[in-house]
């Protein structure tokens, strides 16, 4: 008897779905799924039959979930719920251990997954493919490929990127680079980090044939969420150049490091942009700068389109760089 009371309890248990997020519209549709972000007026929901979904979020009637959120109704402020409960039309009840609150929709602005500063193991990252051709008085073939990509184990986190470009004009290469990045941060809490970085260049073309940059600082982490992540460092660097005529030059140099990404529109689209700004501590230049900026438009759950601007300046050295890089491409992203 006892046997068969424990198999009919496991068998109802197995029987029963999983939780899951629900959210009710005003013209009586409901979609289940997990809520994974509020920005811009949309409300990203992740569902298993449709994939990731996004609703305006004044089209919304009321939602629950079981599910530890951070509830902003302000650009500063925000109250992390335990869980969402479905309340009358345009109200959401917040329960977080104390009384339960009930607020309007419309009063909230965002709703993120608040981020713990210890996690067991997270990794993402994307790599982009640019094909650029043009045939005319000219003819122009250009590739570009690059990948950036984040793992993070407790207070570790591990930073990679990577670029190739290749430039043909009437068949001869006038463009042939790659360069390759590697940065370890140590989190001392919240926002505070250290971090060591290694980079090298390598440019087939340019006077500039060859950039080592071994480097160490602070960082601080301004935020680190659902909708992006925004960061700086200040590092003392140690870069060895060599050039096409067999000259090298080393010279430290106080640098300025930055790497900025947010979404918006719910997720729809990513702002992002990375780069370094550095001072010679000797006066064999005045700056160097290594910047990038761009926007990815997501089309599906892993793939992208993006537009990205690449800037590279070496100023008052023997040999200046000023060069200037515009891509559209397609990418994908995990």
């Amino acid at each position: 008897m006892l046997t068969r009371t424990l198999l009919c309890a496991t068998l109802s248990a197995v029987a029963l779905p999983s939780l899951a997020d629900t959210v009710w519209l005003k013209n009586g549709d409901r979609l289940t799924g997990k809520i994974s972000v509020l920005d811009g007026g949309k409300l990203l929901i992740e569902t298993e039959y449709g994939g990731s979904i996004p609703l305006k979020w004044n089209q919304i009637a009321t939602l629950e979930s079981d599910q530890k959120l951070l509830i902003k109704q302000d650009d500063v402020t925000g109250e992390v719920a335990q869980s969402l409960q479905a309340a009358e039309q345009g109200q959401v009840t917040l329960v977080n251990g104390a009384a339960p609150r009930t607020v309007e929709l419309a009063s909230i602005t965002q709703i993120i997954h608040p981020k713990p500063l210890i996690q067991d193991f997270t990794w993402k990252g994307n790599v982009d493919v640019a094909m650029d051709y043009k045939r005319a008085e000219t003819d122009t073939d250009d590739y570009d490929v690059s990948f950036d990509t984040k793992a993070r184990h407790g207070l570790w986190r591990h930073n990679g990127t990577g670029n190739y470009n290749r430039e043909y004009r009437d068949g001869v290469t006038v463009t042939d680079n790659w360069d390759a990045e590697y940065a370890l941060d140590r989190l001392l809490d919240e926002h505070w980090f250290w971090q060591g970085r290694l980079s090298y260049k390598h440019d087939q073309i340019e006077d500039v044939r060859r950039q080592r940059t071994i480097g160490t600082g602070p960082g601080y982490q301004f935020w680190d969420n659902e909708l992006g992540a925004f960061s700086l460092a200040g590092l003392i660097n140690r870069s060895d150049y060599q050039f096409a005529d067999g000259d090298k030059e080393a010279f430290y140099l106080a640098a300025v490091k930055w790497d900025y990404n947010r979404y918006l529109v719910g997720k729809t689209f990513e702002l992002f942009s990375t780069g370094e700004l550095g001072k010679p501590l000797e006066n064999v230049a005045d700056y160097a700068l290594d910047a990038e900026v761009g926007l990815r438009y997501k089309v599906t759950d892993w793939a992208s389109l993006n537009m990205k601007a690449q800037k590279d300046i070496i100023s008052g050295a023997d040999s200046d760089l000023d060069e200037t890089r515009y891509s559209i491409g397609f990418g994908v992203g995990w």
